[in-house]
């Protein structure tokens, strides 16, 4: 990111923002978010945006505004690890893999890409629950709670090469039993 050069009365009204909403917005934002790191990063991208805006045009409602960008930016975050849970469910490993990042993250918001998502979500987790709790739980861990193998190993007392392993058979598992709703799905 290039530096933002701010006029001292700027200044001055930015740290009165931070100083007013700081707190209670990084507040709004854990709330949302699985890790302090993802918080952190957000609410840095709240207040780059912020300074920046300043320098251009005024702003009415500082804290609505605030807040709608912290959601925006929770949205990215959220959007951008599904499409990392998609990516390891689409691994070109496999050439009739499904690919679940088109069928889902289209930025259409039809009655149809609604059911889809709804029917992948629950066939995700019914599937999920069909693996052995050790599998199940590493996967949970590693792509929807966004844990690090490091962090996980640490907190079992497990070697991180079976963690890998174990996840590694719930991706195998989960990819076979989503390919039998993506071959359904396109049948429809």
């Amino acid at each position: 990111m290039t530096a933002v050069v701010i006029p001292k009365e700027k200044n001055q009204r930015i740290l009165q923002t931070i100083k007013s909403y700081g707190k209670g917005l990084m507040g709004f934002i854990r709330s949302k978010v699985n890790s302090e790191e993802d918080a952190e990063d957000i609410i840095q991208d709240v207040w780059y945006q912020f300074t920046a805006i300043v320098n251009s045009e005024p702003i009415e409602q500082t804290g609505a505004w605030l807040y709608r960008v912290a959601r925006n930016k929770i949205i990215d975050k959220h959007k951008k690890k599904k499409e990392e849970l998609f990516d390891n469910l689409n691994d070109d490993e496999e050439d009739d893999t499904p690919d679940f990042r088109a069928m889902l993250l289209t930025e259409a918001n039809t009655p149809e890409t609604e059911y889809f998502r709804n029917m992948f979500w629950e066939q995700l987790f019914l599937a999920l629950e069909e693996l052995p709790k050790e599998q199940q739980q590493i996967f949970i861990w590693q792509e929807l709670d966004n844990i690090p193998f490091q962090k996980i190993a640490e907190t079992t007392g497990e070697n991180i090469q079976t963690l890998v392993t174990r996840k590694r058979y719930a991706v195998l598992h989960l990819r076979k039993r989503l390919k039998q709703l993506y071959n359904e799905i396109n049948d429809y």
